[in-house]
């Protein structure tokens, strides 16, 4: 299953909230998602999207290419980048302890000499009607427009998986000058054969107040 969450720090925003990962690829899986994020602080009211489609490539290997928009500061939606994702499916689903699996991203700043390579390492853990997932990613960015330099993420998802179509859940998101957490709410809402559709609404707040830092995302995907 084309489940994702990848990292935008390339993006003037730098905002490290984003879809949290999951390890579970499905056979002969395709997929279109949309994502919307909403960035307000002190300064500024920051817009972002991003339109996906992927498909599996065997039973354990996912690939995806997106592309990402924004608004400027002219309030003018344009092309910000192109995103290139595949996932790993490490361990069969409910064999061990947890679930593993491996994200990998690069990204090219639509205009500019800017890149950003990440991988992610991806762990899920059911217990009764909870789900743990966590994602912890090392990212790269290199070029003549952007400074070269390593940065690291942590993401986390506490999810109850009262109904399917009802799954409320805690959201805590790491990044560099950034810790988040927020409330979100998903579900998905099967049909004939593997057509499913999925969606997801969070609400983070950087955790010191010390300022406003509010993000809203929204993801919905279709799987066929």
């Amino acid at each position: 299953m084309l489940l994702m969450a990848a990292s935008l720090s390339i993006r003037a925003d730098g905002t490290v909230v984003d879809k949290v990962y999951h390890p579970i690829v499905l056979p002969n899986e395709h997929r279109v998602e949309w994502r919307f994020m909403s960035r307000q602080t002190e300064e500024k009211n920051i817009l972002a999207q991003r339109i996906g489609y992927g498909q599996s490539l065997s039973e354990t290997v996912t690939v995806e290419f997106y592309l990402l928009g924004e608004r400027d500061r002219d309030d003018n939606f344009g092309i910000e980048a192109y995103e290139l994702e595949s996932r790993w499916m490490i361990t069969e689903q409910g064999r061990y302890w947890a679930d593993w699996g491996m994200v990998f991203e690069l990204e090219k700043r639509h205009g500019l000499d800017a890149w950003e390579a990440s991988a992610g390492l991806l762990m899920e853990k059911e217990f009764g009607r909870n789900s743990l997932t966590l994602n912890w990613f090392s990212i790269y960015e290199w070029g003549n427009d952007i400074q070269d330099e390593w940065e690291g993420e942590f993401r986390m998802q506490y999810r109850f998986r009262w109904k399917p179509q009802v799954q409320p859940s805690l959201e805590l998101f790491v990044g560099e000058d950034f810790v988040g957490i927020g409330p979100a709410l998903m579900g998905i809402q099967r049909f004939e054969a593997q057509k499913q559709l999925k969606w997801e609404l969070g609400f983070i707040s950087e955790l010191s107040g010390v300022t406003k830092d509010h993000t809203l995302r929204f993801v919905l995907e279709y799987e066929f």
